[in-house]
C-alpha cells in the first residue's frame, strides 16, 4: 500500500495569530495605570473617610478587571494560536473578549443610572475638593490611556476594509478596552463639571444628572460593541463591498460564474471563504484562489468546481479543496 506526502496540500491555522499584538504591550500598560489609580482612590477613600472617592475608587476596580480579560484574551489568544482543536485558529478569542467586557460595561452603565437616581431621590454631602482633586488627575490618567489605546497600529495596515479608515473595529478586544478608558475618562468630565457647578452654584443635583447622562452614552457604547462582536462569534456574512471584491476577482475576464459565496471573519482582520464556481473550462481549486487578492485578507478559502454542461445543467463538483 502507497503512503503520500500530503504535506505541500496541507497547512497550519495559525494565520500569525502567534505573534504579540500591537494592542497587548499597550494593554498591559494601560492595565497597570488604572490598577495603581484605583490603589490610590480606595487608600485616599478609606483613610479620608470619602465616599466618593471609594465609589470613584470601585469603579475604576471595575474597568480594571475589564482591561484584565482584554489582556488575558491577547496572552491566551497568542499560546492556543498552533491549538489544533481551533478549526478556523483563535481570532474569535478576540472578539469574545471584547463582547464580555462591552456586557460589563453595560453592567456598569446600568449600575451608574441605579445609583444617580438613587442620590437624586436621597441626596448626600460631597467632598467637593478632595473630589475635584481625584477626577482631576483620573481624567489625566485615563486620557492618557485612551491616547495609548487609540493610536495602536492595527497590524494589518493592507486590510481592504481598513483602507476605509476602520481598522480599529477589527480588534474588538483592543475597542473594548478603549471604550472602557473613555468611559472612565467621561465620567471624570462631567464628574469635574457637576462638582464646579455644585462648589459654586450650589447644583449639587447636577452630579447625578451628569451621572444619567454619561450613563446613557457609556450604554450606547457598549450595544454598538455587542453588535458589532457578535456578528463575529455568529459567523455574520462579511459587508457586501468584500463580496462584490472577490466575486469580481474570480469572474475577471472569463466566463467562470460564482453561484454561491460565504465570507466571514475569523479573527482581527482576517477572513475565510467558501466558494462554488460554475464553468465550461474547469480549473483546479488553487487557481480560484490564487485570484484573491491579498488585501482581501482571505486567509482561507474551500472552492467547489462545477463544470457546465451543453444544456446549461451543472455537474456534481470535480474539486473540492482547502487551504
Amino acid at each position: 500500500m502507497h503512503t503520500h506526502d500530503l504535506s505541500d496540500w496541507q497547512h497550519d491555522h495559525v494565520f500569525r495569530q502567534d505573534e504579540r499584538q500591537p494592542g497587548e504591550r499597550r494593554t498591559l500598560l494601560v492595565v497597570v495605570l488604572t490598577a495603581i489609580m484605583m490603589v490610590v482612590e480606595i487608600a485616599t477613600g478609606l483613610v479620608t473617610g470619602s465616599m466618593a472617592l471609594l465609589a470613584d475608587g470601585l469603579h475604576m476596580a471595575s474597568h480594571t478587571t475589564a482591561l484584565g480579560i482584554a489582556l488575558f484574551a491577547y496572552v491566551l489568544a497568542r499560546r492556543l494560536a498552533a491549538d489544533t482543536r481551533f478549526a478556523f485558529g483563535v481570532g474569535k478569542i478576540n472578539s469574545l473578549a471584547g463582547f464580555a467586557s462591552a456586557v460589563l460595561l453595560l453592567a456598569f452603565a446600568g449600575l451608574m443610572v441605579t445609583e444617580s437616581i438613587g442620590r437624586l431621590i436621597a441626596p448626600r454631602a460631597i467632598a467637593f475638593d478632595q473630589a475635584l482633586i481625584v477626577a482631576t488627575v483620573g481624567l489625566v490618567v485615563n486620557g492618557l490611556s485612551a491616547w495609548l489605546l487609540m493610536s495602536t497600529p492595527t497590524g494589518h495596515a493592507h486590510s481592504h476594509e481598513q483602507s476605509h479608515g476602520d481598522g480599529h473595529h477589527h480588534d474588538h478586544n483592543l475597542r473594548a478596552a478603549y471604550l472602557h478608558v473613555l468611559a472612565d475618562a467621561l465620567t471624570s468630565v462631567l464628574a469635574i463639571v457637576a462638582l464646579l457647578a455644585g462648589k459654586y452654584v450650589g447644583a449639587n443635583w447636577l452630579d447625578p444628572a451628569m451621572g444619567i447622562v454619561g450613563a446613557v452614552l457609556v450604554a450606547r457604547w457598549s450595544l454598538g460593541l455587542i453588535r458589532e462582536s457578535s456578528q463575529v462569534l455568529l459567523d455574520r456574512q462579511a459587508d457586501q463591498d468584500r463580496l462584490r471584491a472577490v466575486r469580481a476577482a474570480v469572474e475577471a475576464d472569463s466566463t467562470d460564474r460564482v453561484c454561491d459565496l460565504h465570507v466571514w471573519r475569523i479573527g482581527h482582520g482576517i477572513y475565510s471563504a467558501a466558494l462554488a464556481v460554475v464553468t465550461d473550462n474547469p480549473k483546479s481549486p488553487q487557481h480560484y484562489k490564487t485570484l484573491m487578492p491579498a488585501s482581501l485578507n482571505v486567509v482561507h478559502a474551500t472552492v467547489e468546481v462545477h463544470r457546465c454542461t451543453s444544456h446549461h445543467r451543472c455537474s456534481t463538483p470535480q474539486h473540492v479543496a482547502s487551504g
